[in-house]
């Protein structure tokens, strides 16, 4: 009997061995995959540093078109892409050298935070001064924070109870076109609430929000690109997917700028109408018949040529990096391995380029907008910053 007793323990004692053998088998692994991505994404933009460097002015890398690099000025929409990527490589390497390029490509957009333009001065000042104010405490970063939050609540329209995205469009027939992509610049408004004390900001990014709920999605929770508000009564007067296949099509991008957007008014309110809407959103990408199986969506999921057609890597990183935080709120799937699953492949040779190649960007084969023919299977600079943003995630939740 005493002999079987120990014959138990030691059995027992090995299967616990094994089993925490494997377990910090798998975390090496893990800690491996965030380690080898970040370390490229470093190397390659510190080529990409060494080239911009040397021009007498600052410029700013959005993607390769026609093998040659397009600088944007800072009043394009992805300006705040390239330094919000700098900060990422700052956090996730802690390498010093990158805190002075963060802070000079990102002082670069001061003049944003007076720009009515357009509605994206929230990509443009949040991915930059927001990261930045984040990773060091800059006073001075917080009234940019909150001018740019002002600047964008002038295009508030209260009739309609949303922000006005672009400008009237007489061919188009727009009044005041709002785009699903808007949802992405309420974080802004939601911060600048935070830092000053104003619930302005705060407000009209719950009716944005509200709004969008109303007008923007379908019974089945695919939404269209584009809504146009009368601004007199807030009707609408056309439903449009302008960057998409056709109206009734469902861009991906789009939809998943809805799906982040959401995840983002969860995080600051804990109203679980739009965790609801999260993950509906989230869902109906993911029970698609036309979702791959390596997780990066077609431009279109409703694209009349698929599977003979174009894959958006971008889409692909904003979805993982909006599935990593849906995880900490959601356990009705497991959102985090379908994360996984997704920077996994992007991670790979299909769509990680070469060192030294694809402009020195990180991930190849994004797509702009189709219909227009604009920047189709490039680079581009927020495929990588979300690609950033999602290994930052990973490497936080499996830190945990």
């Amino acid at each position: 009997m005493k002999n079987l007793l120990t014959l138990l323990h030691f059995t027992v004692l090995l299967v616990f061995i094994v089993s925490c053998s494997s377990n910090q088998h798998n975390d090496e692994n893990d800690t491996s995959f965030i380690g080898e991505n970040v370390s490229f994404s470093a190397n390659q933009y510190s080529l990409m540093i060494d080239k911009i460097e040397d021009f007498a002015n600052l410029v700013n890398p959005k993607s390769i078109i026609d093998g040659e690099m397009k600088y944007i000025p800072a009043t394009e929409w992805t300006s705040g892409f390239f330094p919000g990527s700098l900060w990422y490589l700052y956090e996730l390497t802690g390498d010093e050298k990158w805190k002075p390029l963060a802070i000079k490509y990102t002082e670069a957009l001061d003049s944003i935070q007076y720009y009515t333009g357009n509605h994206d001065v929230g990509f443009m000042i949040y991915c930059s001064y927001g990261n930045g104010l984040r990773l060091t405490g800059n006073e001075a970063y917080k009234n940019v924070i909150i001018n740019a939050a002002k600047s964008l609540s002038t295009r508030y329209k209260p009739a309609a109870g949303i922000i006005q995205s672009w400008n009237a469009n007489k061919s188009n027939d727009w009044l005041c076109p709002v785009i699903i992509d808007n949802m992405m610049n309420l974080e802004l408004l939601f911060e600048a609430t935070k830092l000053s004390g104003d619930s302005t900001f705060h407000n009209i990014a719950i009716n944005h929000a509200n709004t969008t709920i109303k007008n923007h999605y379908r019974p089945d929770y695919s939404t269209w690109h584009v809504i146009d508000y009368d601004t007199n009564d807030g009707s609408v007067r056309h439903r449009n997917t302008h960057q998409g296949f056709s109206d009734e099509s469902t861009w991906s991008r789009g939809q998943i700028w809805g799906v982040y957007g959401f995840v983002i008014c969860y995080r600051e309110t804990g109203n679980p109408v739009y965790l609801e809407q999260a993950i509906k959103s989230a869902e109906y990408v993911l029970n698609h018949p036309n979702y791959p199986e390596d997780g990066v969506p077609y431009w279109d999921l409703s694209a009349d040529d698929i599977p003979d057609t174009y894959r958006d890597a971008s889409a692909g990183a904003i979805l993982a990096s909006a599935l990593y935080e849906l995880s900490t709120f959601s356990n009705d799937r497991d959102y985090k391995s379908i994360a996984d699953n997704i920077i996994t492949t992007l991670s790979g040779p299909e769509y990680r380029a070469e060192l030294g190649e694809n402009g020195d960007f990180i991930l190849m084969h994004s797509v702009g907008s189709l219909p227009h023919n604009s920047e189709v299977d490039v680079p581009l600079n927020y495929a990588d910053y979300y690609y950033l943003e999602a290994l930052k995630r990973k490497k936080e939740l499996e830190n945990k």
